[in-house]
């Protein structure tokens, strides 16, 4: 068999559970995983394509399993020290003077912000955007990507009503034209916004084309009090209660953020294998709340890492992600012995796949999709490197990614992403960005 890459010398982690390989090689042929394991043990003889990996780490790529790419990037730094809500009404004085070219250079750039920090899944919730600028971008740097078109009826977001209804009622022909194509990399999803945006009917509706079609759900839920009290208020129960009385929930939804679950929640959730996309930095940022993990995995519960986007994060980066991640359950449940370091690159890698429902990435396993990353641990800010796992999660960066393969295509080498001017991608981005802020916000 022809090996097209062979990435030797490194620390692999396989993740899933495989324990750490010191002096391992990862082998790729066409998109898939053909060996992993020892030097002495795998034969590389014939290699297309050889990375020498000494002094660095040989991962999965990361899946950030809820995020916001373009709209997020247009939004970042514009509105500090807010409310979720205030910062929510904010940003929709400028979503709603979006526009394709703008979509497409604030999606490249964001595409080059992630294969650049070795995220190669990304599940992409659009709330009051569009999707179509994307699925071009996706074509300049073609990470794997579940791409949701977002709905919404009531609330801030009712002026996108009427285009909700059509493209619910019409989302065969997006099934048709995008779901499962370009090599399995891209598909597509329904995302309604949250309980507080879209009202029964858009929910029911939303899981009938679901099951029609066999496509994935992303969708908001309980993220915050004022959503919580929103829910009270109207529906006299909470956001988890509702979808379960709607028969909206199972076990092809991502549900984004749950800061505000009980345990009745949470029971809810894991007897209909509902996964979560966790986002900590963010929902500490906007004082959201913190997801009650530890109870959450107790339930059984699959939950992955997501960074929620640039505009409530202000990056694109796991590495920030899973340091926060482990900082902050600690200090919540009073454990320091909670959420160890390898569990969290678990939640950054295999969880994260499962957690959006894309089960073919996120562990190096022959058979499995070549989405693989290379982390240089020789830095001032890493050594000494005694636990990899250690390094990894509370002491490398995002600029610490070499080298990044989706789908066994080689999009970033020694920190060059092929095929693009990276410098023209920023110019264009960064214009078009402070135009928009200006016609929006004066």
């Amino acid at each position: 068999m022809t090996i097209d890459i062979a990435i030797i010398n490194g620390t692999v982690l396989p993740m899933g559970g495989a324990k750490p390989i010191e002096n391992g090689v990862v082998t790729i042929t066409g998109g898939a995983i053909t060996a992993v394991g020892p030097a002495d043990a795998v034969d590389i003889r014939g290699a297309r394509k050889v990375v020498d990996a000494s002094l660095s780490a040989v991962m999965p790529g990361f899946c950030d399993s809820h995020t916001h790419i373009a709209s997020n990037m247009l939004l970042r730094g514009l509105l500090e020290d807010a409310k979720l809500f205030e910062w929510l009404s904010t940003m929709w004085q400028l979503k709603r003077n979006f526009d394709p070219e703008t979509l497409y250079w604030a999606s490249l750039t964001g595409l080059v912000e992630m294969v650049k920090s070795g995220i190669t899944t990304f599940n992409e919730h659009f709330d009051a955007y569009a999707v179509e600028p994307e699925i071009e971008a996706l074509k300049k740097i073609p990470l794997r990507a579940t791409l949701g078109y977002g709905f919404a009826d009531r609330g801030l977001y009712a002026p996108i009503t009427d285009w909700s209804w059509k493209t619910l009622n019409n989302f065969g022909d997006l099934v048709a034209r995008h779901h499962k194509t370009r090599d399995g990399l891209l598909q597509i999803g329904l995302s309604p916004h949250a309980p507080y945006s879209c009202g029964e009917e858009m929910y029911r509706l939303t899981r009938e084309v679901a099951d029609a079609y066999g496509v994935p759900i992303h969708t908001h839920l309980a993220e915050g009090t004022q959503e919580m009290a929103y829910m009270a208020e109207n529906y006299g129960t909470s956001p988890v209660r509702w979808l379960e009385s709607l028969g909206f929930l199972k076990g092809d939804i991502t549900a984004a953020h749950c800061t505000q679950l009980d345990q009745e929640d949470m029971r809810i959730l894991a007897a209909h294998d509902v996964k979560i996309g966790h986002c900590p930095c963010c929902n500490a940022k906007l004082n959201s709340g913190t997801m009650p993990l530890k109870c959450v995995l107790e339930h059984g519960i699959t939950v992955g890492l997501a960074t929620d986007g640039p505009a409530s994060h202000n990056t694109l980066d796991m590495f920030q992600e899973m340091k926060f991640a482990g900082l902050i359950h600690k200090d919540k449940t009073n454990d320091v012995e909670f959420l160890k370091t390898h569990e969290i690159l678990e939640l950054a890698t295999a969880q994260g796949a499962k957690a959006m429902n894309r089960p073919e990435t996120g562990r190096l396993v022959p058979g499995m999709a070549a989405d693989v990353i290379v982390v240089d641990l020789d830095k001032a800010h890493s050594l000494p490197v005694y636990d990899t796992a250690a390094a990894l999660v509370y002491s490398s960066r995002a600029d610490d990614v070499t080298h990044t393969i989706v789908n066994g295509r080689m999009l970033m080498e020694n920190r060059i992403v092929a095929g693009i001017d990276e410098a023209e991608i920023r110019r264009e981005f960064r214009t078009r960005a402070h135009a928009l802020r200006k016609r929006s916000l004066g």
